[in-house]
């Protein structure tokens, strides 16, 4: 079935292997993530993550056959989203997001499609919606969390650049800000104050805002600890350039540090 483009959601197909069968869903943004989202998926059958949740992939448009229809069905996958149209992982979130709103979750997780995320943690973000958080961010820097073989560069930003910047912003502290481990209350991206759904979210932006929009709203937010690996070898999983994507985020950050992601 394709969705036509409309005001902050843009064009789709989406082709539904199973019905709407849990409270929750996982939403898996990605592009071209080749055997890292098949070895992801993989570790979430083995963990039995579809018991709690529907996962679905959020592809940004893959040419590299990772999205194969019967290794996904085989997998446990319940839905494949393609996006028809511009935009990078900011318009994918958007196109999950109406997606998940309109089938009626009361909840969502997403989570990186390069398999450096532990999956298996699911459930805990799920308990945790369930007391009534309306944000939930996964984060390796807490108690119980694990922080494997990550970047030094890549640490040292987040734990004194971003992470910094964003708890300000939220007027609350988070840990793990460029995570995109986290979950989200139905309530609070329904809610007018927040209006996820905008063009203005294009790449990163989504992310930040809705980082710190919970905690300025006084909504529950809560860090959980999980798992971030980085391979012990080969090319670092990561669609961020060092110079122009480090670049990108620093502006994004400080649009966001400004309000002018808020609703008008």
């Amino acid at each position: 079935m394709i969705y036509e483009r409309q005001s902050g959601v843009p064009r789709f197909a989406c082709t539904e292997y199973k019905e709407k069968s849990k409270d929750y869903v996982v939403l898996i943004p990605i592009i071209n993530e080749g055997d890292r989202i098949i070895r992801e998926l993989k570790r979430a059958y083995r963990y039995g993550v579809a018991g709690h949740a529907d996962i679905v992939v959020c592809d940004g448009g893959s040419t590299d056959g990772c999205t194969e229809e019967k290794r996904l069905r085989r997998l446990g996958v319940n839905t494949l989203l393609v996006k028809q149209d511009d935009g990078r992982q900011g318009a994918q979130l958007r196109m999950g997001i109406w997606w998940a709103l309109q089938r009626g979750y009361r909840g969502m997780i997403t989570i990186d499609g390069n398999n450096k995320d532990s999956i298996e943690d699911v459930p805990h973000f799920i308990e945790k919606l369930r007391e009534g958080y309306d944000f939930v961010q996964g984060s390796r820097f807490v108690k119980g969390g694990r922080a494997i073989r990550t970047p030094f560069l890549r640490l040292l930003s987040v734990r004194c650049i971003h992470a910094p910047i964003i708890s300000l912003t939220a007027r609350s502290r988070f840990t793990d800000t460029t995570n995109a481990y986290r979950a989200y209350s139905a309530r609070y991206l329904l809610d007018d104050r927040v209006q996820p759904l905008r063009d203005v979210f294009v790449t990163y932006e989504l992310l930040a805002y809705l980082s710190v929009r919970a905690s300025q709203l006084g909504m529950r937010t809560c860090e959980i600890p999980v798992t971030r690996a980085y391979p012990k070898k080969g090319k670092m999983p990561t669609k961020i350039s060092f110079l122009k994507g480090n670049a990108e985020l620093m502006k994004i950050l400080l649009l966001n540090a400004a309000g002018a992601y808020r609703p008008k």
